[in-house]
C-alpha cells in the first residue's frame, strides 16, 4: 500500500509539473511561429522546432488530463507539416489568422478543468516477470507421514533446498496447522493406521469448500493403479514412490510453486520530453518493471551497457536525432541487434510508421496510450526477448549460464568493479570425484546430480548473482559487492549443504561433495586474470583434500 501510494504522489507531482510548464510552453510555440515568416536558416530551424513542440504536445496532453489540448495540437501540427511541404511556402494574412486562433484555442483548452474521471494513475497489475523482493520466498510446506524418522530425515533433506518444513504425524495434526496457516504446498504420506488410502481421504475432507486447492504430493510405498487414482480422484500434484529420490521430489515443487521468479522486465524509455518520460516510466513501475529514462538520445549506448533493458520504449522525434535514426545506431552494435525496440509517438502517418519500423523497429504505438494497453505490449516484448535470449545464453541441462555468457557477465562485472571500486569475487566449483559417479551409478543419475547443485546455487545465490555451468562438472558464480569474508561464508553454507543431500540410485542413497576456489578482484585485473587464480585456487582445494573452499593467495582452506 504504501508503494502504491509513492507512486501515486509521484504521478500527481508529475501532472502538475506539467500544467505550470503548459504557459511557457505555450508561449515557446507562439515564438517560434513569429520566426517562420523570417528567411534564412534561423527561420528553418525555428519551423522543426515548433513541428516538434506541437508533436510534442499531441502526444501528452491526454496522458495528463486534456485531451482538447492533444486534439488541437494534432490539427495544428498536422497543418503546419502540409505548409512546410512547400519550401517556398510563406505565411499568409489567412494563413496567420487560422494559426493564432488555433493558438488562442490552445491556450484555452490548456486553462480547462481535467477531464472527468481522468486519473493518470494506472490500474495496479502485476506483470508477469516481476517480484516482490530482491530474495527469493522460503515457500512453506507441510509434510504428514506416521514414520517419524522418515519424515524428518525427508524434511531436512527438503530444507537445504531452501524450503520451510513443517513435519507432522498424523493428519489431525495438518488440518490445525492449516487453519492457522495455510502451506504453498502438501505432501502427504497415503497409508495411516486408520486406512490404507487415510491420507488421500484426508486431503480429499481438507480441500472441500476451498476456492483454490493447495498443491499435495503424495508418498507412498503403494504403486498399483488402485493407489494412484485413489490420489487423482482425492487431488494429486505428485506421485512417489518410496525410496524417494529428493531431487525429483525438488523438481516437482519447484514446477508446482513456480520457485524461479522471474527477476522484472527492464525497460528504457527515451523521450526528449522528461515529464513523458517519467510518465511511461511510473506506468510501468506499477506493473512491476524496473525503468530507466533517458531524455538525451546520446547517452543511450552507455545507458544500454549499464542497464540492460529487456525492450526499449522510444519516442520518434527528438532533438539531435531523430527515433528511426538512433534505432540504426543501436542496431550497429552486435550485443543490442535482438533487443526489441517499440517506438511511442504521436505519429499517425502509416508510411512513416512503417518506415521507422524498417529502421530497426519492432512496433509502434500511437501517443496517447491507455495505461494497460501499454504495460501489455511492453510485456508481451519483453517476454519474448527473454525466451528467445534464454535460449542462446542457457545451459540446457541446469538452466544457469552457459559458459560463454558467464564469461561475458565476469567481463561487465570486472569493468563495473574497476568503474566504481566496488568488490567483487569470482567462484570456481567442482564437483568431487564426478566421474565416478558416472561411472558407478550412470549418466542419468549423474545429471540429476548436477541439476541438485544448479538448484541449490540458485537458492542460495542473491538475484544480483551470476550463476553459470562452466562445463561438465564445473560450475561459476559471480558476486558483485562482496568482499572476501562474505564470499568464503555464502560458498561454505552452499558446500555444507551440498554434502548433506542424500541422491537416489538403483544401487542405493549416496552423497557427494564439492570444492570451491574464491579470487577477489585487485584493481586493474582482468576477467581473464580473476578467473585463473580462481582457477588456481580451485585446485588447490582438490590438492588438500577436496570437500574445501579455498580463498586465493591465503593459502588455505576456509
Amino acid at each position: 500500500m504504501a508503494e502504491q501510494d509513492d507512486l501515486r504522489h509521484k504521478l500527481a507531482q508529475l501532472q502538475a509539473h506539467y500544467l505550470a510548464e503548459l504557459p511557457q510552453r505555450l508561449n515557446d510555440i507562439e515564438a517560434l511561429w513569429r520566426q517562420t515568416s523570417k528567411n534564412g536558416k534561423q527561420a528553418a530551424e525555428a519551423r522543426l522546432q515548433l513541428l516538434r513542440l506541437l508533436h510534442n504536445m499531441a502526444g501528452s496532453g491526454t496522458t495528463f488530463g486534456l485531451p482538447r489540448v492533444t486534439e488541437i495540437a494534432r490539427e495544428l501540427e498536422s497543418s503546419f507539416s502540409a505548409c512546410l511541404r512547400d519550401k517556398a511556402w510563406k505565411p499568409t494574412a489567412d494563413s496567420v489568422a487560422i494559426f493564432e486562433r488555433a493558438l488562442q484555442q490552445l491556450r484555452e483548452a490548456a486553462q480547462q478543468p481535467l477531464a472527468a474521471g481522468a486519473n493518470i494513475m494506472p490500474p495496479t497489475t502485476k506483470a508477469s516477470g516481476a517480484h516482490s523482493g530482491e530474495f527469493r520466498e522460503r515457500h512453506l510446506i507441510y509434510m504428514v507421514d506416521d514414520d517419524r524418522e522418515l519424515g524428518e530425515a525427508l524434511a531436512m533433506q527438503i530444507h537445504y533446498f531452501g524450503f520451510d518444513v513443517h513435519s507432522f504425524i498424523d493428519p489431525s495434526d495438518l488440518m490445525r496447522a492449516i487453519k492457522s496457516k495455510p502451506p504453498s504446498a502438501i505432501i502427504m504420506d497415503m497409508e495411516f493406521p486408520d486406512g490404507e488410502y487415510a491420507g488421500a481421504k484426508a486431503i480429499q475432507a481438507l480441500q472441500v469448500g476451498r476456492s483454490e486447492p493447495i498443491p499435495v504430493v503424495y508418498l507412498t510405498a503403494h504403486d498399483e493403479f488402485e493407489a494412484r487414482l485413489e490420489a487423482v480422484r482425492a487431488g494429486c500434484d505428485g506421485y512417489f514412490t518410496k525410496p524417494v529420490d529428493v531431487g525429483e521430489l525438488i523438481d516437482r515443487l519447484d514446477a508446482l510453486l513456480s520457485w524461479e521468479e522471474q527477476e522484472p522486465y527492464r525497460v528504457m524509455i527515451v523521450d526528449d520530453t522528461l515529464s513523458v518520460a517519467q510518465f511511461h516510466a511510473l506506468t510501468l513501475r506499477q506493473a512491476g518493471m524496473q525503468t530507466l529514462a533517458v531524455t538525451d538520445p546520446a547517452m543511450v549506448l552507455q545507458a544500454l551497457d549499464d542497464f540492460s533493458p529487456d525492450t526499449i520504449l522510444m519516442d520518434m522525434y527528438m532533438p539531435v536525432c531523430n527515433g528511426d535514426e538512433l534505432a540504426q545506431i543501436i542496431r550497429q552494435q552486435p550485443a543490442f541487434v535482438s533487443i526489441p525496440i517499440v517506438f511511442l509517438s504521436a505519429e499517425r502517418d502509416v508510411k512513416k510508421q512503417l518506415t521507422a519500423m524498417h529502421h530497426g523497429g519492432d512496433d509502434f504505438l500511437t501517443k496517447p496510450i491507455d495505461p494497460l494497453h501499454l504495460v501489455a505490449s511492453v510485456t508481451i516484448r519483453s517476454k519474448r526477448y527473454r525466451t528467445l535470449r534464454s535460449l542462446m545464453i542457457k545451459d540446457g541441462l541446469t538452466g544457469l549460464l552457459n559458459h560463454s555468457r558467464i564469461e561475458e557477465e565476469l567481463q561487465i562485472e570486472v569493468s563495473r568493479a574497476e568503474r566504481e571500486g566496488a568488490p567483487l569475487a569470482f567462484v570456481m566449483v567442482d564437483l568431487d570425484h564426478f566421474k565416478s559417479v558416472n561411472d558407478s551409478y550412470g549418466h542419468q543419475v549423474g545429471d540429476r546430480v548436477l541439476k541438485s547443485l544448479a538448484r541449490l546455487l540458485k537458492e542460495r545465490m542473491r538475484r544480483t548473482d551470476r550463476i553459470g555451468r562452466y562445463g561438465g562438472e564445473e560450475f561459476t558464480v559471480v558476486l558483485p559487492n562482496t568482499d572476501s569474508a562474505m564470499a568464503v561464508k555464502v560458498m561454505d553454507n552452499v558446500r555444507e549443504a551440498f554434502s548433506k543431500i542424500k541422491h537416489r540410485a538403483e544401487q542405493g542413497e549416496f552423497s557427494v561433495t564439492m570444492s570451491c576456489g574464491i579470487a577477489i578482484y585487485k584493481q586493474g585485473e582482468t576477467h581473464l586474470d580473476l578467473s585463473k587464480v580462481a582457477d588456481d585456487a580451485l585446485y588447490e582445494a582438490k590438492r588438500g583434500g577436496r570437500n574445501k573452499v579455498v580463498l586465493a593467495q591465503q593459502g588455505k582452506a576456509a
